[in-house]
């Protein structure tokens, strides 16, 4: 017997990687809504903006296919260990990634630590409160990676005792 699987923790990391990837794009055309910063002082140069721009929003739109593979049938084809051990690797990345934000802006807000000279006007801009969106996302995104990853652990679990 079989048990079906319903990880929606894949769906979860799907969205967040396009959520990520979207902006991106828009950034690349010229629009700075969403920008963490002054959209002003970002490269301009063609190459950083096809890199920072075009070919990060690409990678997040391929990426965030990956965790369609913890929920559609076509993932079934894949060794285990090819998504396992890539959405642990995600989890913690990202996971670390996201929540070093809040872990900053709280010493930041108590005062502990203070910006760098080189960041202080970046730091002060209004646009830098998108940051705990996009942090947040990360933070959702590996946390929503690990429950994938978790997930298929435990169904792959009980399908072996059938």
């Amino acid at each position: 017997m079989n048990v079906k699987k319903k990880n929606w923790a894949g769906y979860a990391a799907f969205v967040c990687g396009l959520l990520y990837a979207v902006p991106h794009f828009w950034w690349g055309l010229g629009v700075s809504v969403g920008f963490p910063g002054d959209y002003a002082t970002a490269p301009d140069e063609a190459e950083s903006r096809i890199i920072g721009y075009w070919i990060m929003g690409a990678l997040a739109v391929f990426v965030s296919l990956f965790g369609l593979s913890f929920v559609y049938p076509w993932g079934e084809k894949l060794p285990r260990w090819l998504k396992v051990i890539p959405a642990w690797v995600g989890c913690v990345g990202l996971s670390i990634w996201g929540f070093s934000f809040f872990v900053l802006e709280f010493q930041f807000a108590i005062g502990r630590v203070v910006s760098a000279p080189a960041f202080a006007s970046q730091d002060a801009s209004p646009m830098a409160a998108w940051g705990y969106v996009w942090y947040a996302l990360f933070l959702g995104w590996g946390i929503s990676l690990g429950f994938a990853a978790y997930i298929e652990s435990k169904v792959t679990k009980i399908n072996s005792h059938y």
